[in-house]
């Protein structure tokens, strides 16, 4: 007789009958990102190799052009470079990953999924963001160490700042990816935004209070001050952590719509699954 529970009165069978939700979107997305993490770990680790030897060309480099200047504003540019590993691989996430979904025939799968493609590609996104955390961390790791520089780590306040920060960028992403669904071949674009964030990341150097509003900025601006001044979250101006939280909603939302637009335009042009 069959009551519903394992055989062996182990843990209850699964019901078939029950509908998925959004949890379980997110741990099967989530499991998915391990799984390639574990599996080709040769492009994982060459993802931390190349960061580090660009970090380090940056770094020696610079120090044998400007010398003892570099040095003293080394801090900055770890932090810096850590918060732009970290805007690259949430970007890439959405964008990067539709243009791939594009190129091998697989997008139509996700819009006849019962959550739609946009949930299916945002769950994806925050499983990468996860991830790039992670291995941004460590990219952090060893640049400490062979810049021999000693940051403030609050872990609360850096994730909270971080992941506001780049929750803008995600939003871009999800832009991105839009118009890659509709146009095909934009990669040239799509990879010249990405060193667009190094503008973005060094514009609270410039002091103009109206790039605050702009993706990545409000961010940059506290991650050095939480990182290197050592300010905590609740010691945080209410207005600089209302402004980041607005840059962050404000700009996923945006980014949501225009994928939102242009993947309705594709399908009314029926491109949807042409490459």
């Amino acid at each position: 007789m069959r009551d519903g529970t394992a055989d062996g009165g182990g843990a209850p069978a699964p019901d078939p009958d029950r509908q998925a939700g959004y949890l379980d979107l997110l741990r099967a997305v989530g499991y998915r990102e391990y799984l390639l993490f574990v599996r080709y770990p040769a492009d994982a680790v060459g993802g931390i190799v190349v960061s580090l030897i660009f970090f380090g060309l940056l770094f020696f480099g610079g120090r044998a052009i400007a010398g003892q200047a570099l040095t003293d504003e080394i801090e900055g540019i770890v932090v810096g470079y850590f918060l732009w590993t970290l805007s690259v691989g949430a970007y890439s996430s959405i964008s990067n990953d539709i243009g791939s979904e594009v190129q091998w025939g697989t997008l139509e799968r996700h819009f006849m999924t019962p959550f739609g493609f946009a949930p299916v590609a945002f769950a994806k996104g925050v499983a990468k963001v996860v991830r790039t955390f992670l291995i941004s961390v460590v990219i952090l790791a060893v640049m400490l160490v062979v810049t021999g520089t000693t940051l403030q780590l609050d872990l609360l306040t850096i994730t909270v700042v971080a992941v506001l920060a780049v929750c803008s960028v995600l939003g871009l992403g999800f832009a991105a990816g839009g118009v890659a669904v509709l146009y095909k071949r934009i990669g040239s674009w799509l990879n010249l935004l990405q060193f667009g964030f190094v503008v973005l990341i060094s514009a609270p150097a410039f002091d103009l209070g109206w790039t605050r509003l702009l993706p990545l900025v409000q961010g940059s601006a506290l991650l050095q001050r939480a990182m290197i001044d050592g300010l905590v979250l609740w010691e945080m101006p209410l207005l600089d952590l209302s402004v980041l939280l607005g840059t962050a909603v404000g700009y996923v939302l945006a980014g949501y719509a225009v994928f939102a637009i242009t993947t309705k335009r594709a399908r009314r042009l029926g491109v949807l699954g042409d490459y």
